[in-house]
C-alpha cells in the first residue's frame, strides 16, 4: 500500500526509514513537545515495533514513512492507530525532519492519511493529541479541519515537567461537509 500525493509518497515503514526515525526520536529539539528523547536502543526498539505488519484489527500503530517523490529523500513519518474499533476512531501522529518543516509536507501527508482513514479504513473519527506549546502541530490540525475538543492539564511528562496537551478531533460527517465546499 502506497499513498501518493503531489510531492510525497507515504508507504509502510521499511528499513530505509529506520535511520531518520532513530535520529528524530533521539533529538531533544524534535522531542521537546512529544516525549523524552529515546536512547539509541529505545529508538531502535520503537522502530521495530512500528514496523510490524498491521491490519485494521491491530491495536498498534500503522506507521508510514514520508518520502519526497522528486529526490527520494526521507522527510519523516506519520501513523494511525485504531483506538476504538467499535466506534471506528483512529488517532494520528506525525514527525517531520526540521529541514522539511514549514513547507507543507506535514499538511500533504496528513491529508493523504486522513483520506485513507475515512475512505479505505472506513473510520468515523480521527483524533490527535499535541502539547499546548506545539503551535506548528495544532495549527496544522486546525488548518485541516480538526477541532480542539479538550485541554488535558498536566497530561504528559516530558523531561520531568508535566505538560498540558490539546486533544483534537475530526469526524467523518464534518470532514465530508468541509470537502464539499
Amino acid at each position: 500500500m502506497k499513498l501518493t500525493g503531489i510531492r510525497i509518497q507515504l508507504s509502510p515503514f521499511e528499513h530505509s526509514d529506520e535511520e531518520l526515525f532513530i535520529e528524530l526520536s533521539m533529538c531533544p529539539k524534535m522531542m521537546e513537545h512529544v516525549y523524552n528523547p529515546f536512547s539509541y536502543d529505545e529508538a531502535k526498539a520503537a522502530f521495530e515495533e512500528k514496523s510490524r505488519p498491521w491490519t485494521i484489527t491491530s491495536d498498534s500503530w500503522f506507521s508510514l514513512g514520508i518520502t519526497e517523490l522528486a529526490t527520494g529523500e526521507k522527510l519523516g513519518s506519520i501513523g494511525i492507530r485504531i483506538v476504538n474499533h467499535d466506534a471506528k476512531i483512529g488517532e494520528v501522529g506525525f514527525m517531520i525532519r526540521p529541514s522539511a518543516q514549514g513547507k507543507g509536507i506535514a499538511s500533504e501527508a496528513l491529508s493523504l492519511l486522513k483520506d485513507y482513514a475515512f475512505a479505505e479504513l472506513t473510520l468515523n473519527k480521527l483524533t490527535a493529541t499535541c502539547s499546548v506549546n506545539n503551535a506548528g502541530s495544532y495549527k496544522l490540525l486546525e488548518k485541516l479541519g480538526f477541532e480542539r475538543e479538550a485541554c488535558l492539564r498536566q497530561n504528559t511528562l516530558i523531561n520531568n515537567i508535566l505538560v498540558d496537551d490539546y486533544v483534537y478531533g475530526l469526524c467523518l460527517a464534518i470532514n465530508m461537509n468541509i470537502s464539499s465546499y
